[in-house]
């Protein structure tokens, strides 16, 4: 039980905090939003509990933590800015006292205060041309993920990570050189907003997928700017920039995890090409980590130029002779399988391929002006033959979504075909039946289309005029604004301030409920009608009804006094 002194003080300090202060704080000491406390005092209680205190002393940063320490052990307040942030965080009072339950905890942690922090090492310069490789390959590989990811969705287990069958298919799809790198590239797609989760998956979110064309400095830059804004809070500088990176081990002194942290984080940044491997900032950086904008001029001249043309072969192949623009590659890929990623890479095509691009929504038509157009030695006979029977053969199979009836209706003039696919037990989830010359199903449209396809059924969606229509199969992650704390924690502060209306009344019966709970001896001083006080010494026995009932030892007698009347009670030693 904290001191009740301390509890009243932080009672008092909470009712005077606005509302989104307090609903920061509760978010921070991870209170359920759902508590059942009825007042400030109950909420003071609970933030004063040590259990509180411990999730509360891992969030300061350095200079918060040496702050404290220094009021703990030294008895010396920290400055202004830094006392109301402690006091906002519920360890000190408005005067920068630390509480009883604060100064117990920091005692237990830091009892001969905390390590000096090292000193960060000037590095006069960077190796920007390993730290321009790493950004260019990683930017790369991070835009190989994304597309893996929404071919099929990337498996997380129970804990949030990547499952290690789905680190095993990145790194055997060339996009992670392995399991550590695909840990790596996953885990800064998601903390930069371009990939999102469910409870069983990481999927490409809309922000992702507007990513994946944009140009190489593009994407680097965007992503750049993401990662430096989701920097734990104690790497950050007033400007917006981050500190030495040599100082982030230390950034939260009462912090077990905070090196573990400060690794992942340092290994982020030098994937980027944010820091070399001294922990220096290049040219394009320096901007950034000083609170201001990347400098794309200087990493443009690191990085080897992008083409826009492709050699495409009789072998079914395409071969592009440096990094292709990536929204080009994101084209060709959709219509041709890469083989090698490297300063030239190799795209094979083949029917598979052709059919799965025409699913997406390609034409015959499509394929060939875009082939045409990138190429620089036309379009190969044997390639053109691939696209032209693969588009005569697709068309097979139509599917329209009837509006009229609700129905899904699947048409062929193949009666073999219409015959196989009723009774393909693969098709059962869409439950196909046969009315006249064509099939017809109450699952929707899409879902039947993309049963077909995956069956190596010859499908098109069609719309009501039997044009082909584009079917989206990819699912994106839902948009997910962060949740605001005032919003969650909003109906229990209201609680809690409509419970502290009277302060001083509340913290009396609340006083009055521990003395009968604990059958202590108090005096009580009473106001009597005459404008004067008396005390009485009282083992209290019971509260209701708007009255204290206890027995007056000195009279031996039971006494029975209003709370109206009740000025102040204090413990008997």
């Amino acid at each position: 039980m904290p001191e009740t002194s301390d509890q009243r003080a932080l009672a008092v300090s909470l009712s005077a905090f606005p509302d989104e202060v307090l609903a920061r704080l509760l978010a921070e000491r991870h209170v359920p939003a759902s508590a059942t406390w009825r007042d400030m005092f109950d909420a003071a209680d609970a933030l004063l509990d040590a259990a509180s205190v411990a999730r509360a002393l891992p969030l300061l940063d350095h200079a918060e933590a040496h702050a404290l320490v220094a009021a703990v052990i030294d008895g010396v307040r920290a400055g202004n800015g830094i006392r109301e942030a402690l006091h906002h965080r519920a360890l000190v009072g408005v005067d920068g006292r630390p509480y009883a339950a604060v100064v117990s905890a920091v005692r237990d942690l830091a009892p001969h205060g905390l390590p000096d922090t090292p000193t960060a090492s000037t590095v006069d310069t960077s190796n920007d041309a390993a730290a321009a490789e790493s950004a260019f390959t990683n930017a790369a590989a991070l835009a190989d993920v994304l597309l893996l990811t929404l071919e099929s969705p990337l498996g997380r287990i129970g804990s949030g990570s990547l499952g290690a069958g789905e680190r095993r298919r990145l790194v055997d799809a060339g996009a992670a050189p392995s399991a550590e790198e695909a840990d790596l590239l996953v885990g800064m797609a998601a903390r930069t907003g371009l990939l999102g989760s469910n409870s069983r998956a990481w999927l490409v979110t809309a922000a992702g997928r507007a990513w994946l064309p944009l140009p190489t400095l593009e994407r680097w830059a965007t992503t750049a700017r993401a990662l430096r804004d989701a920097l734990p809070r104690a790497y950050r500088t007033a400007e917006g920039g981050w500190m030495p990176q040599p100082t982030w081990a230390a950034a939260t002194p009462f912090d077990p995890a905070g090196p573990e942290r400060a690794a992942r984080w340092t290994h982020r940044l030098r994937a980027w090409g944010l820091l070399d491997d001294s922990g220096a900032v290049p040219p394009w950086g320096v901007g950034l980590a000083a609170g201001g904008d990347v400098d794309v001029s200087a990493l443009r001249e690191l990085l080897p130029p992008e083409v826009d043309r492709v050699y495409l072969q009789n072998d079914l192949t395409a071969i592009a002779p440096g990094p292709l623009a990536p929204h080009l590659d994101v084209r060709l890929r959709s219509m041709a399988a890469r083989e090698s990623r490297a300063q030239a890479s190799s795209y094979r095509f083949s029917a598979a391929t052709i059919g799965a691009a025409i699913t997406a929504g390609e034409t015959a038509d499509s394929l060939r002006a875009f082939l045409t157009e990138i190429s620089l030695t036309g379009l190969p006979q044997p390639l053109a033959y691939v696209i032209e029977r693969t588009s005569a053969e697709h068309g097979r199979v139509r599917v329209t979504a009837d509006a009229a009836s609700g129905l899904t209706t699947v048409r062929t003039d193949d009666e073999t075909l219409l015959r196989a696919m009723e009774v393909d037990t693969s098709l059962r989830s869409v439950a196909l039946s046969r009315s006249g010359d064509e099939l017809i199903t109450h699952v929707a449209a899409d879902v039947v289309f993309w049963a077909l396809s995956d069956a190596r059924y010859p499908a098109v969606a069609v719309d009501a005029d039997g044009q082909p229509r584009a079917v989206e199969r990819a699912k994106l992650a839902a948009s997910e604004a962060p949740e605001d704390p005032a919003d969650v924690y909003g109906p229990l502060i209201e609680r809690l301030r409509a419970g502290g209306e009277d302060s001083d009344a509340a913290w009396l019966e609340r006083e009055l409920d521990q003395a009968v709970r604990a059958r202590a001896v108090v005096d009580v001083t009473v106001r009597l009608p005459d404008g004067s006080a008396r005390v009485f010494r009282l083992e209290a026995t019971g509260l209701g009804g708007g009255r204290l009932r206890g027995r007056d030892r000195a009279a031996d007698v039971e006494r029975t006094l209003p709370l109206s009347h009740i000025d102040s009670v204090s413990p008997v030693a």
